[in-house]
């Protein structure tokens, strides 16, 4: 396939669907897609796919940026995913994938779709449709955690935007929270489902705000500053080299 090359009907049809128009912090980064092109296939392959100003060459090099939209289209040929991440350098990388790591085909049947970009606080999962714990962080930023997918979000009243969270590293951070070393737990972030309902909602707040200042996700304005800022203890980090 020859780049650059515009987006196909049903990517466009896909990533309108998880950048709602009635969202600022959506609508944004749609009104930059109508500027770009696709430039070439990501660092992951087929349905990996990497927008940005033509005539500039893809980036497959710079770590990847948080994921900032995320849904989903249930068809008769299977489910396919569709992720959109940060804008960085004039790029945007877009992965439009099925389980099976494949990119997206022209024709298919379509049986529903759906995308955590469509959720406020007070709604339940639009994935599950089950309810969603939630922890106030302040400045109109809202934490939910969805056990019934396994999944952890930070809404932004101000743009709308719906920011997925890597469980592993929060988790860490929870863990330093609340002092548990035992590598049996600390090292085993599939444990926040099992032990979700146990842990407070100051614990779970001030997890978050030291794990967003290390890799800030969210710009915050809190009256009080992170727990810590020193990055992962070194008892941590040797617990991790052990199981690695």
């Amino acid at each position: 396939m020859e780049y650059p090359r515009p987006l196909r009907p049903k990517e466009l049809d896909l990533l309108e669907t998880v950048l709602p128009v009635e969202r600022p912090g959506y609508r944004a980064l749609r009104d930059r897609l109508e500027s770009m092109a696709v430039l070439g296939e990501g660092r992951r392959g087929e349905g990996d796919i990497i927008l940005g100003l033509p005539g500039d060459l893809p980036d497959i090099v710079s770590p990847l940026t948080p994921v900032v939209a995320y849904g989903m289209v249930e068809t008769t040929l299977g489910s396919f995913t569709i992720s959109v991440r940060e804008e960085a350098g004039n790029q945007i990388n877009v992965e439009i994938v099925s389980a099976r790591g494949r990119g997206i085909p022209d024709h298919y049947e379509e049986k529903r779709r759906w995308t955590y970009s469509w959720w406020s606080p007070g709604e339940v999962s639009p994935a599950t449709g089950t309810s969603v714990r939630e922890v106030f962080i302040g400045a109109g930023v809202t934490l939910a955690f969805a056990p019934a997918e396994k999944r952890i979000w930070v809404h932004e009243q101000s743009g709308g935007i719906v920011r997925l969270i890597p469980i592993t590293n929060y988790y860490g951070e929870l863990m330093i929270r609340r002092g548990i070393r035992d590598p049996g737990i600390a090292l085993v972030p599939s444990l926040l489902w099992r032990d979700l309902r146990s842990f407070p909602d100051e614990d779970l707040l001030r997890a978050f705000v030291a794990y967003n200042a290390l890799r800030q996700h969210v710009p915050l304005h809190l009256d009080s500053p992170p727990l810590r800022h020193s990055g992962i203890p070194l008892f941590m980090r040797q617990l991790f080299k052990r199981r690695g």
